[in-house]
């Protein structure tokens, strides 16, 4: 199985009043964030057969966005084992679930998603007499790509926000050489 794990993309400024954060849409750039990745994912031909979501607005406009413009045309998967209140125990069961599927999105919050991400990858870094788990940074709208075969997760790409808007933009400049009339 091939995990894609993102952060949802860019929603603003974050709300005091839980009921309202949960309603917060993503914002101008964020929408802009899932647009270059999905250019991104389409010029690596990535296809996905499942894709989940938290049930939080801007991870469902992050997801329905990617899987759009990445041409998934099957049901989102909407599941609480992504919301930011979730653990990692309900995002076993939901990888569980999820078995039958090769290609996976899954889209979600901080902390948990990192948390996941480092639980999944059993990295641990040694601080001090007890081992910590991995830290690892996933911004608004960071990807992460994870095979997991016979209870082993192997991190395979890890793509920040700044390397897709890269990729984005050396992808999409006019290959025509610029000349001058002078």
């Amino acid at each position: 199985m091939t995990l894609f794990l993102l952060r949802h993309a860019s929603a603003g400024t974050r709300r005091s009043n839980p009921l309202l954060d949960a309603k917060r849409p993503l914002d101008k750039d964020g929408k802009a964030q899932c647009l270059q990745l999905a250019h991104v994912l389409n010029a690596l031909k990535v296809n996905f057969d499942l894709v989940v979501s938290s049930p939080l607005k801007r991870s469902l406009q992050t997801a329905q966005l990617i899987a759009t413009e990445t041409g998934y045309e099957q049901e989102l998967r909407i599941t609480p084992a992504l919301a930011p209140s979730a653990t990692f125990a309900q995002f076993q069961r939901l990888l569980r679930d999820c078995a039958g599927a090769e290609t996976i999105l899954v889209v979600g919050h901080n902390p948990n998603i990192t948390q996941f991400l480092g639980q999944l990858l059993g990295v641990c870094a040694q601080d001090g007499p007890e081992p910590a788990p991995a830290r690892i940074r996933l911004r608004k709208g960071s990807l992460a790509r994870v095979t997991l075969q016979r209870n082993t997760a192997v991190l395979q790409t890890l793509l920040d926000p700044r390397i897709i808007r890269a990729l984005y933009t050396t992808s999409t400049k006019s290959s025509r050489r610029k000349t001058s009339r002078k």
